[in-house]
């Protein structure tokens, strides 16, 4: 039988009032019994009784995390933080994968399930700035991405700084002749902002760097197609008169097919082409070479995001926020080399 409020308050010699104010964090307490009732706590492997909890409060304990895809491995890993995260809170997540489909994406803005959800986190990739400023649902709403919306939290890394960074690297190492592959660039309302930015951020850093850019150098294929990067990608960069000795990839889904595709061709990675990507998901560190990837602060991502939401879910009735998160560059094997990755003691 689990071990009851009742229970930790006699072992801890307290009152059960005491037991919920450890539980709900109350403050004014005095360290020697905070320490006892979590000591009972442990001792009995309490578990609160969410149900019950949720009953008196009228919330579900549920949230929705929409996202376009997991099949891209940043999408899954965040997908993976975000419940965990959540879990610590007592929240069960909802997943929606809404591959970028503008009704489907506005069926989950729109408050789907709204009766059951206390709040929802969700990746725009077709909903405007527009729409999601005027949707009529009030059920509180927290962005992931790089998509500022002035009524709703949001948390993202800078795609320009970010991909200043990767420039910067290749730069650094000697590399001249960088390239580009990405998803096709849109002005259509509603389009994501990321691939925008990540192609802006490429050039101002190629200037910055006294790099004259060339578009030649720049390759596009269709986003989350089973295989990013076709033949015909990577044939159009190497069939150019000056072909590049550096590739930066807009997402390591991306660079590993890449990476893929080159080796076919007997090109070596980094010796004749160093390749770098975004994301910095598991596969970079498991592939052959390792890839080198822009590494956002995706715990810091997750954990934002559903702190943001549950203060919206609590009542916060403050400005919304843009957070901006972190991340470093990884350098691996495709763009330092085997030699300076054992000398680093790997990565």
């Amino acid at each position: 039988m689990s071990a009851t409020i009742k229970d930790v308050a006699k072992l801890a010699g307290v009152s059960m009032k005491t037991v919920s104010n450890v539980l709900n964090g109350y403050p004014h307490l005095t360290p020697e019994t905070r320490g006892k009732v979590e000591r009972a706590l442990a001792e009995l492997n309490y578990r609160p009784n969410i149900a019950a909890r949720n009953l008196r409060s009228g919330r579900t304990g549920l949230i929705a995390l929409a996202v376009p895809t997991t099949m891209n491995p940043y999408f899954a890993e965040i997908a993976h933080l975000i419940v965990r995260e959540a879990q610590d809170r007592g929240l069960t997540v909802l997943i929606d994968c809404t591959e970028g489909d503008l009704e489907r994406e506005k069926h989950v803005a729109e408050g789907f399930r709204s009766q059951l959800l206390d709040g929802m986190i969700l990746q725009p990739w077709s909903l405007s700035a527009t729409y999601l400023r005027n949707r009529a649902d009030r059920t509180p709403l927290v962005l992931l991405g790089e998509r500022k919306v002035q009524s709703a939290d949001s948390v993202a890394i800078d795609s320009k700084a970010a991909v200043a960074a990767a420039i910067e690297h290749l730069v650094g190492l000697g590399r001249r002749r960088i390239g580009a592959i990405g998803p096709p660039l849109t002005k259509r309302t509603g389009a994501p902002p990321e691939p925008r930015r990540r192609h802006a951020g490429y050039l101002a850093a190629l200037t910055a760097a006294g790099i004259e850019p060339d578009p030649a150098l720049v390759a596009h294929h269709q986003p989350n197609a089973p295989h990013d990067v076709t033949e015909a990608v990577v044939d159009h960069l190497l069939a150019q008169p000056d072909p590049p000795d550096a590739i930066f990839c807009f997402n390591d889904r991306t660079a590993l097919a890449t990476l893929r595709e080159l080796r076919t061709r007997g090109v070596r990675v980094p010796d004749d082409i160093a390749v770098i990507g975004v994301d910095d998901v598991e596969g970079a560190r498991l592939s052959t070479p390792s890839l080198s990837s822009i590494a956002p602060d995706k715990q810091g991502i997750a954990r934002t995001a559903v702190n943001m939401l549950t203060e919206r879910i609590e009542g916060a009735n403050r400005p919304a926020r843009q957070v901006v998160a972190g991340f470093e560059v990884m350098a691996r094997e495709s763009t330092v080399g085997t030699d300076a990755m054992e000398r680093a003691g790997g990565g």
